[in-house]
């Protein structure tokens, strides 16, 4: 399943690695059938309970900031609850603690919504983000004594479950979710983007965040080549980033990169995931999960040619 192609796109940051935490291994969940080339670890083949999937992680930075999950099984607290699949790519920047946190508590915060619900559906993951986001920034308060930069620190969070035939998706931030479908009368399989992207670059985002803080003339800032969110950052979606969620944490000794010149009443980048739900069909053969760092090299129809160019028996999931 890792194709030439991909090798060609991640091989300029291979180099020798050494583990020297448990950061890495977390994104291969304790699997030793993993390989490992340099910054790469792979795993081609695995199975869970609706079919199959193949599995890709590529340290980019000398400290892992991203994690990533696959969860087969219960999809709450109770046994004979819904059975399903959970995918999350959990893309962190400024450090790893919020992507390591999301990939402790996001799906736990799902089961147990879950339950209480009696049911799966957009609310209870929308729920299970903001209960995620709100025991972050918790952490962020007893640490802020002793670690104020975790202030800074912040992720990325898509998240996909396959649950008795339907498909949710919820993202906060520029990852992505692509769907290779086969269409009928050329027999082809066509790319479909399911996930709704919020970064600043996109004019889209740019208008919301002017509607949002329509006082504000400096919420959106170019700053080199890339529209930015107060000049720092392009997404206007994470779970943590706490120094521009609440005003209490954008002061000294946070570093000054981060620190705005007024203090702010609301929050300048929220936590709540958009969402679609839809139902699987016969067609749809197989669903694409990665952060930007893989939709920055492909675009929709050539990450879909590279899966559907690869053997597998039955509809797989891949992520990168």
């Amino acid at each position: 399943m890792v194709t030439t192609r991909l090798r060609k796109i991640v091989s300029p940051c291979w180099k020798p690695y050494v583990e020297d935490d448990g950061d890495y291994s977390r994104n291969r969940g304790g699997d030793p059938s993993g390989r490992v080339e340099g910054l790469l670890w792979y795993k081609d083949l695995g199975h869970h309970v609706n079919g199959e999937f193949s599995m890709a992680v590529v340290q980019a930075n000398n400290k892992l900031e991203d994690q990533s999950q696959l969860e087969s099984g219960p999809m709450s607290s109770i046994e004979s609850g819904p059975h399903g699949t959970f995918v999350g790519i959990y893309d962190g920047h400024a450090g790893p603690e919020a992507s390591i946190f999301i990939s402790n508590q996001l799906f736990q915060n799902i089961k147990k919504f879950t339950s209480e619900s009696q049911e799966l559906s957009a609310d209870v993951i929308k729920r299970a983000y903001l209960a995620t986001e709100d025991e972050f920034l918790s952490l962020v308060k007893k640490q802020w004594d002793s670690k104020p930069q975790i202030a800074s620190v912040g992720s990325c969070c898509l998240v996909g479950i396959v649950c008795s035939g339907m498909l949710y998706i919820a993202n906060a931030g520029d990852s992505r979710v692509v769907l290779g479908r086969r269409e009928k009368p050329e027999k082809e399989v066509k790319a479909m983007q399911l996930s709704a992207e919020h970064n600043a670059n996109q004019e889209s985002v740019r208008q919301e965040l002017h509607s949002l803080h329509p006082d504000d003339p400096q919420i959106v800032v170019l700053k080199q080549k890339a529209w930015r969110v107060k000049g720092i950052i392009q997404v206007s979606r994470s779970i943590g980033d706490a120094y521009l969620k609440k005003t209490e944490f954008n002061r000294e000794p946070l570093l000054p990169k981060f620190r705005l010149s007024e203090p702010f009443q609301k929050p300048i980048i929220v936590a709540e995931p958009s969402t679609l739900v839809q139902k699987l069909h016969p067609e749809d053969q197989f669903l694409i999960f990665a952060s930007d760092g893989l939709w920055e090299h492909l675009n929709n129809q050539e990450a879909v040619n590279i899966v559907n160019s690869c053997p597998r028996n039955v509809r797989c999931l891949y992520y990168v």
